[in-house]
């Protein structure tokens, strides 16, 4: 997976790794069992401390979505729901992390004087995005690929 980050953004570097690789199970292009690159190797692409990128990947363990072993590195361990609508179970305090995040992310539109109508489009179209780019089969590039 091809993985962009910019190193003059106010998001810090870890939080655009974990943020580029949730997207990328959203979109399909990154399924359980996938391995991501490691965290030197993807360090080193990036001239970016390696702290740095074990702080991403362990907010995405933290998650339930990576899972990480010595010998066989770090996984992908969860995706989006399979084409019969069964999902995997989620981690309750994972759940609780995210509805957190959306919370936050919620009154930041709202009050930044979005309507409810506006921001609930928004999101639709989203999430319509994401089943779009899984159902088309929008792999994207190599996990090898990062920028």
């Amino acid at each position: 997976m091809q993985i962009e980050i910019d190193p003059i953004s106010e998001v810090p570097l870890y939080q655009q790794l974990r943020d580029r690789v949730v997207e990328g199970i959203a979109a399909g292009r990154l399924r359980p069992g996938d391995k991501l690159t490691p965290v030197r190797q993807l360090a080193g692409q990036f001239g970016i401390n390696i702290a740095t990128v074990g702080k991403g990947y362990d907010l995405l363990r933290a998650e339930g979505l990576v899972r990480t072993n010595r010998t066989a590195g770090s996984v992908i361990a969860r995706g989006p729901h399979t084409n019969d609508g069964s999902a995997p179970e989620w981690d309750a305090a994972a759940r609780a992390g995210w509805e957190a995040r959306l919370t936050t992310v919620l009154a930041e539109a709202v009050a930044q004087g979005e309507t409810d109508g506006t921001v609930l489009t928004a999101a639709g179209s989203i999430l319509a995005d994401f089943a779009d780019r899984r159902s088309n089969g929008d792999t994207g590039a190599g996990e090898n690929d990062n920028r």
